[in-house]
């Protein structure tokens, strides 16, 4: 895949155990079983046991954390999604 002048994003797993990404915007929420991220590709949820942030600089976008990753998932902004699917529903009424 080439990567015609856009950033790049990237999300690392290392043996399930440490996991670096970028494109970070912020960190929403983090407890030692579930850390969810803002990231430039829409909200970002890891989970496992024994999570811990061990890097984060949102001015670079980066984060680091370490602990036993059970799972990883880009969760759709609902609200944007609504927003989008409303206007449609107007703009075919109304047409």
């Amino acid at each position: 895949m080439e990567n015609k002048g856009s950033p790049l994003y990237q999300l690392t797993l290392t043996n399930r155990e440490v996991l670096s990404a970028t494109g970070v915007l912020q960190v929403e929420s983090f407890d030692d079983s579930q850390i969810v991220a803002a990231t430039k590709l829409g909200p970002l949820v890891i989970k496992g046991e024994g999570l811990h942030i061990t890097h984060l600089n949102l001015e670079e976008g980066q984060l680091t954390l370490e602990g036993v990753v059970s799972g990883i998932q880009y969760v759709e902004d609902r609200k944007a999604k609504l927003k989008t699917r409303s206007k449609g529903i107007m703009d075919r009424l109304f047409k």
